[in-house]
């Protein structure tokens, strides 16, 4: 019988494909998803570890969120990450290394709290790797391991995987490596968690246990056994039966 991967039912997720579409600025793309997501929120915490340059991301941060009306404020910066996790009123994590991302939530011992304040309905919104280590795990990254977590299991706080930046097989090239679809088909081979490749300029909204496919762009489903297949915006993912 094939597994259900519904989502949570208090889980509220923002889980975006990039944080920039050619031709527009810093999550300019999202900004209406972002304010209906946000609309209670006042001030977000960021965490910006999977960028080497923190100051930086976390400013870039604080003025795009500041131009919505909502103040950003770092992990990073606090005397006390786990308090700060504890007091957040919503969560972002940005894009960059899932694996130096991952790393240090676990370092900082930030992974499980951060879980059980999503699963208890915090609103959660990533982009790229951030909504990589919303899976169970970071094994369908784009990312180079240029860092070694303690292991690749992340939040949890969505039931299947997401490939971000998804691309489609170009017909026309002469590269001769394996495609981002003929990895994704390698992953399960060993693996049995579909994954949701999102193109660039896809992202889900997730709320009430249901999921919805939001964006400019849609997403390709990869399940064990059955044919991948694409989904358009506005679609609502029946994760239930994602496996069947």
């Amino acid at each position: 019988m094939p597994q259900s991967y519904l989502p949570h039912p208090g889980v509220r997720l923002l889980l975006i494909s990039t944080s920039t579409v050619y031709g527009t600025g810093y999550l300019d793309h999202a900004e209406d998803e972002i304010r209906d997501h946000l609309a209670d929120v006042r001030q977000i915490l960021f965490v910006p570890y999977a960028l080497a340059d923190r100051d930086a991301y976390a400013d870039k941060a604080a003025d795009r969120f500041g131009r919505m009306g909502i103040e950003c404020v770092s992990v990073h910066r606090a005397e006390n990450p786990k308090a700060a996790v504890a007091q957040a009123q919503a969560i972002f994590i940005g894009g960059g290394n899932t694996f130096r991302l991952l790393k240090t939530l676990q370092d900082e011992d930030l992974v499980r709290l951060i879980r059980e304040r999503a699963l208890a309905g915090l609103p959660y919104m990533g982009a790229s790797a951030g909504s990589n280590v919303s899976c169970p795990t970071i094994r369908t990254t784009n990312d180079m391991p240029i860092v070694e977590p303690q292991n690749l299991r992340a939040l949890g706080v969505f039931p299947c995987q997401i490939n971000p930046h998804y691309l489609d097989p170009d017909s026309s090239s002469t590269h001769m490596g394996e495609t981002r679809e003929e990895r994704l088909l390698q992953y399960l081979e060993e693996n049995e968690t579909p994954v949701i490749g999102l193109r660039e300029g896809a992202m889900l909204r997730v709320r009430d246990g249901a999921v919805e496919l939001c964006g400019i762009r849609g997403a390709r489903i990869f399940s064990r056994g059955v044919q991948p297949y694409d989904v358009a915006p506005g679609a609502r993912l029946e994760l239930g039966s994602i496996a069947d």
